[in-house]
């Protein structure tokens, strides 16, 4: 496996996002009719001709790059969203495709329409269905966080609907503006949409609690139909967001739950060190389900891949690992960002005592000998850490592996001699290749073997590896944003500076007039 801390993008072709060549887009999609116009790409209905079935299609002009920097975000997002796209309420990347004038990106089709419709349809929610919204949304940020990333783009134009229906399940998109972060790296560049942003986001000195603002955001406006913080210019919503007072006195807030205003108040505290995480966000007793305890810990993305993988038996643990040398770059790329976080000593090699300050970081009250079991689990061949191959193997979530063409590879790679079977001996041999020990193998095959004829066929692999183991429509800002904070406070703009501003500065779509959001 290759070093994690060597980028292995060769950018020979500085007019190229990606680092290899693809099939063109339209042998394979017929595009139909556009779905949404972004400022950065437009999306299209995208129908597979081998499978007839309909994806959304986002294509981004390469035209509009205007430096390198563009071609790698563009990269970085791509990644991200492999990174993220297992996750159920994450739209799932499905392939990646350039030409010349192109980048596309297919994802699946969410059919139902944007969170920010529907409150534009029903005003504002009771709290029992803003809680719900809510749970799925910060859900998604803990996963982001505790994965090593920042979405710095959270509203409800970007929470996408799967069906019409009111039993839809709602799915986070648009990762254009995510980055991978480290604990306690701080970012100065002031992106978002302009009544989400995070006050320490115009302050040009944040980190991933901005995404915990933003969603607070949406949690205002799920129970009260406005937005927290409004003016009638941009300038004039900053100021509001920088030094304005929440408002509980107006229709409907006197209604509403002191435990839901409990919880707006510490997702908009204003000092980042004092505002509530997105792991204590699902813990608060208004979003906890009355059934469980308010105490119940809730494990990282992180850690419950790691207690998943410490579960499963050899075989599955080095299926695991054959899976991820043939997995693309960017299928992998936030997994890598991951172990670069976590090896801080950048040895290529994860020891206990980073491990245990990793797991910390994203939320984890492990005791060392619960650490110790996962540290010995990932370590598959047994040397006392755990290289960057184990880690791959360790984290990878396992829809990845549910994939018939990885299933096929993986049980290809066992079945040395071809014959459709995993024997006994075949497996000893892999057990050496890995460094593992042989014993058990005879209890581990009798497990699998559902026929027991003494060897494993690919429907028995299959099954064992497919098995559960147990445990105002916002337009972005985006790029250097010139937000001076004194403008905010009042400070007289020169004609010039204001038409600057104008350039820089996203204005809020056509959609801002007319309905109750703003």
């Amino acid at each position: 496996m290759e070093n994690p801390d060597v980028d292995s993008r060769p950018f020979k072709n500085p007019s190229s996002v990606l680092p290899y060549q693809t099939a063109r887009l339209r042998d394979h999609y017929i595009l139909g009719r556009k779905l949404g116009q972004g400022q950065f790409g437009t999306t299209y209905l995208s129908t597979e001709k081998a499978t007839g079935i309909d994806y959304a299609c986002k294509s981004i002009p390469k035209r509009k790059f205007m430096c390198r920097e563009d071609y790698e975000d563009v990269w970085r997002e791509i990644q991200i969203m492999h990174h993220l796209s297992e996750h159920p309420n994450v739209v799932r990347i499905k392939g990646t495709y350039e030409d010349s004038v192109f980048v596309h990106l297919v994802m699946e089709l969410c059919a139902g329409g944007e969170l920010f419709d529907r409150i534009i349809q029903k005003g504002h929610f009771s709290e029992k269905e803003a809680a719900k919204l809510i749970k799925t949304i910060v859900g998604v940020v803990e996963t982001c966080h505790s994965l090593g990333v920042m979405h710095r783009d959270l509203k409800p134009e970007n929470f996408l609907f799967d069906t019409p229906g009111e039993d839809a399940k709602m799915k986070a998109t648009d990762f254009g503006l995510s980055v991978f972060h480290k604990p306690g790296q701080a970012f100065s560049d002031v992106v978002g949409s302009p009544h989400y942003v995070a006050p320490e986001v115009l302050c040009k000195h944040y980190g991933p609690e901005a995404d915990v603002w933003s969603a607070g955001v949406i949690l205002y406006i799920l129970l009260s139909g406005v937005p927290p913080f409004w003016a009638e210019t941009e300038s004039g919503i900053f100021k509001q967001i920088l030094k304005g007072k929440l408002d509980f006195k107006y229709e409907p807030w006197p209604g509403i739950s002191e435990s839901a205003k409990d919880l707006v108040q510490k997702m908009l505290e204003r000092d980042p060190r004092r505002r509530i995480s997105a792991h204590e966000v699902l813990c608060h007793p208004w979003i906890v389900d009355d059934r469980v305890a308010p105490n119940k810990s809730l494990d990282s993305a992180v850690l419950s891949r790691l207690k998943q993988f410490s579960a499963m038996n050899k075989l599955k643990k080095m299926a695991l690992h054959v899976l991820s040398e043939r997995l693309s770059e960017e299928e992998i790329g936030g997994l890598k960002e991951l172990f670069k976080m976590i090896d801080t000593d950048n040895s290529g090699t994860i020891t206990f005592d980073e491990l245990k300050e990793g797991l910390k970081k994203v939320g984890s009250e492990l005791m060392e000998s619960e650490i110790r079991s996962l540290m010995d689990a990932a370590d598959i061949d047994n040397s006392g850490t755990i290289d960057y191959g184990e880690f791959l193997a360790a984290t990878l979530h396992l829809n990845k592996m549910e994939r018939e063409e990885n299933l096929t590879a993986a049980f290809s790679y066992f079945d040395k001699d071809g014959s459709g079977y995993i024997t006994i001996d075949e497996l000893q041999h892999s057990c050496k290749d890995f460094g593992l020990g042989d014993a058990q193998l005879d209890d581990m095959i009798k497990e699998i073997d559902l026929d027991n004829d003494g060897q494993i066929d690919y429907l028995e692999f299959a099954a064992m590896m497919k098995k559960g183991d147990e445990f105002g429509r916002s337009r972005t800002l985006r790029g250097n944003l010139n937000f001076n904070i004194a403008d905010a406070f009042g400070v007289q703009d020169s004609p010039s500076d204001t038409e600057e501003k104008s350039v820089i500065v996203r204005k809020q779509d056509c959609r801002k007039e007319g309905h109750g959001l703003y």
